[in-house]
């Protein structure tokens, strides 16, 4: 089992910036790719961002390319989503989720194939 803790979440002026994190438990975080999807009220979850086991891979929704930076340092158990120039369009609760290599495949945009899941953190951009 894999418990992951989001924190960083807030509000937040439109062009401003947060980061987020994701502390996971467990001695196994190296062989997880891991995600960040959000969901607005009224929307499916979506895929924002995901990072490959060893970090060397990144991948994005369209939405979010050039503002967020997704990295992670598995001597922390931590994953982090770094966004800037915030926009009102990307309010939502944001959940990091963990996914066995094996069952995902790069570029990790499944996630129907994500294990384990966040309780999610509140991000609000105002215009």
């Amino acid at each position: 089992q894999v418990q992951l803790v989001e924190s960083g979440g807030g509000l937040v002026q439109a062009g401003g910036s947060l980061r987020l994190s994701c502390v996971a438990s467990g001695r196994t975080f190296s062989s997880y790719a891991m995600g960040w999807f959000r969901q607005a009220p009224g929307k499916e979850r979506e895929f924002v961002a995901a990072v490959s086991p060893g970090g060397g891979r990144a991948y994005y929704a369209d939405s979010v390319k050039g503002r967020f930076t997704i990295s992670r340092d598995n001597a922390k158990n931590t994953v982090y989503l770094q966004m800037i120039s915030l926009k009102a369009e990307d309010t939502a609760v944001y959940s990091c989720a963990a996914c066995v290599v094996g069952r995902c495949t790069a570029p990790y945009l499944n996630k129907g194939k994500y294990d384990y899941w966040g309780q999610g953190t509140q991000v609000t951009v105002s215009a």
